[in-house]
C-alpha cells in the first residue's frame, strides 16, 4: 500500500486519514496538522523523510505558480529542508490542471446561466488556473490579491492588472514571514467580516477555503463557492449562511474534501516515480480516473 501524507501548517482538529484506491493501487491519505508550530512540522517532514511515498505541504503554498512563471516562498521552502528522499508536493500541480475546469462543472451540473457572471476571487495568484478559467469564460472577476494579502482594500479588476500587482508585490511578499502570508493554527478558525460589498457583489465565491471563511459575512443569500479542503463543519457554516452549492475542486472523500496538496501527494505517490509529477502527467492521470471537481446542495 503507497502512503501520502501531508502535513500542514492549519489545525489538528481537521486531522483525517482514510484509504482510497487509486488506479487500481490502494493508497493511504493522511492529514497532519500542527496548529501552526512550524518547527514541530520541520520535525515531521525530517521523521517521515523515506518513511513514506510522498509528502504533501498544507497550510502554506512552497511557491506561487502562475503560468510557467514560479515564485520561491522562501520561508515555506524550510518546512521541507531536511527531506532528501520522499518527493514533495504543495498542489500547485493540480491548481494549474483540476482546477481549470470549474465553470464547466457550474454550468452542467448546478445552471446553464453560470456559463458567465461575476466572480469574487479571494487570492488570484495562488488559484491562477482557476482564475484563468472563469477570465476565458468572460466573468467578470474582482481579485482580493491586495485585501486578502497585504490587507489593502483595493481590488483587482482584469488579468493585467493581476499580473502588474504579481510582478510588483510577489519578489516582496515571498519573503514575508509565513504567518503574514497565510492564517495558520487557530487563526483559521477566526472569522473577521471584511469586504463584505465583494461577497455580496458576486454570483460565485472562488478561492481557499480558508481565505473564503477569513473574512466571509454573516449572510450568503444565494451564493456559489468554488473551493476546496471543506470539512462538514465548513459546508454547515455556509449552509447556515444561506449558500446554495459548494463546488469543491478534489472529490470528498469520507465526508471531506482534502486539499489539493494532499491529493496531489496521492497521486504522486500511485505513480511511482519518486518525483513530482509534471502538469500534463498529472493531467493524464485525473484523465484516468475521470477525476472532476464535486457538487454539493446546501
Amino acid at each position: 500500500m503507497k502512503q501520502a501524507v501531508s502535513v500542514s501548517l492549519g489545525s489538528s482538529e481537521r486531522d483525517k486519514k482514510v484509504e482510497v484506491e487509486l488506479l487500481g493501487e490502494t493508497v493511504s491519505i493522511e492529514r497532519r496538522g500542527t496548529d501552526g508550530d512550524i518547527e514541530k512540522a520541520i520535525a515531521l517532514f525530517t521523521e517521515l523523510d523515506g518513511q513514506v511515498d510522498a509528502f504533501g505541504v498544507g497550510g502554506i503554498d512552497l511557491w506561487v505558480q502562475m503560468g510557467d512563471k514560479r515564485y520561491l516562498l522562501h520561508d515555506a521552502q524550510q518546512l521541507v529542508k531536511n527531506v532528501h528522499v520522499t518527493p514533495v508536493v504543495d498542489g500547485s500541480g493540480l491548481k494549474n490542471t483540476l482546477e481549470s475546469h470549474i465553470v464547466d462543472t457550474l454550468v452542467n451540473e448546478i445552471d446553464p446561466k453560470y456559463a458567465t457572471g461575476k466572480a469574487f476571487n479571494t487570492m488570484g495568484v495562488d488559484r491562477y488556473g482557476m482564475t484563468l478559467d472563469f477570465y476565458n469564460h468572460g466573468y467578470e472577476m474582482v481579485c482580493g490579491d491586495l485585501m486578502f494579502g497585504l490587507g489593502i482594500p483595493i481590488p483587482i479588476k482584469s488579468l493585467k492588472q493581476l499580473h502588474l500587482v504579481a510582478k510588483l508585490m510577489l519578489p516582496i511578499a515571498t519573503r514575508l514571514p509565513l504567518k503574514m502570508i497565510y492564517p495558520t493554527g487557530e487563526k483559521q478558525d477566526e472569522i473577521v467580516p471584511k469586504f463584505t460589498k465583494y461577497y455580496e457583489w458576486a454570483d460565485v465565491i472562488i478561492g481557499d477555503c480558508h481565505y473564503i471563511k477569513r473574512h466571509m459575512p454573516d449572510k450568503l443569500p444565494g451564493k456559489v463557492i468554488a473551493t476546496n479542503t471543506t470539512t462538514l463543519k465548513d459546508l454547515d457554516m455556509f449552509r447556515d449562511r444561506g449558500v446554495t452549492h459548494v463546488v469543491t475542486t478534489t472529490p470528498q472523500l469520507d465526508g471531506r474534501s482534502f486539499g489539493t496538496n494532499m491529493m496531489e501527494a496521492a497521486l504522486t505517490a500511485v505513480a511511482g516515480k519518486n518525483r513530482p509529477l509534471s502538469h500534463d502527467e498529472l493531467a493524464e492521470m485525473l484523465k484516468q480516473l475521470d477525476m472532476k471537481p464535486s457538487v454539493h446542495q446546501l
